[in-house]
């Protein structure tokens, strides 16, 4: 992503570029030494934080990380039953699409959730239609022979941890910080049942001293 980052801004004018500064480290214990209004987690990256303990240690570093008065703002994808109930090998389809470096493909996923550690397993299984896979940049699994049917295939595992809503907000609160919206989707809908994903914007509670 970093590499993808660099090509990226190498097209932008200077003083975007000039704006921009990368840094490669862990959320849960990189530390700026600066402070900023507004600290992002975007695109479910809070999903890999598998543990209460992963999600306090990086709550702790978006304390260091906000000027008085700043915002938290996340997003995160809302557990839907109906893919945690899958069966584990029982493939579920979509129609063909161009990959970014495989060129059109057939696509099925299993979905395999832990129900002890909400855990979700997702195998992205891409058949190029005209069996010639791009290189590329992105990681792969070769899927065996008796799953794949073609050396052309490749597998792509995931794994997001399941937060609910309440479970979310109660996160939040334990760690200093108190709710001030949550959304449904990126124009600002309400969070209902059939939301398939959650937008949180949260600032450190007036007075919150760690332990």
């Amino acid at each position: 992503m970093l590499e993808n980052l660099r090509e990226r801004l190498a097209r932008e004018p200077a003083p975007i570029r000039a704006r921009v500064k990368a840094h490669h480290g862990d959320m849960r214990t990189v530390r700026l030494k600066k402070r900023f209004p507004l600290v992002l987690c975007t695109f479910n990256t809070a999903l890999h934080l598998y543990a209460r303990q992963d999600v306090e240690r990086w709550l702790a570093r978006v304390r260091e990380h906000l000027a008085p008065g700043g915002e938290l703002v996340v997003d995160i994808g809302m557990p839907i039953l109906e893919d945690l109930t899958r069966n584990p090998k029982t493939p579920f389809r979509i129609p063909s699409f161009v990959h970014p470096t495989a060129g059109r493909v057939k696509y099925h996923e299993y979905f395999d959730y832990d129900r002890v550690r909400q855990v979700v397993f997702v195998s992205m299984c891409f058949e190029p239609v005209d069996r010639k896979a791009k290189s590329g940049n992105d990681r792969r699994t070769a899927m065996p022979s008796d799953v794949s049917g073609g050396d052309s295939q490749f597998m792509t595992p995931l794994a997001h941890r399941q937060f609910f809503p309440q479970e979310w907000e109660a996160l939040l609160h334990y760690n200093g910080f108190e709710a001030t919206a949550v959304y449904g989707d990126f124009e600002g809908g309400p969070l209902v049942g059939t939301s398939d994903l959650m937008v949180w914007h949260a600032r450190v509670r007036r007075g919150w001293r760690s332990r």
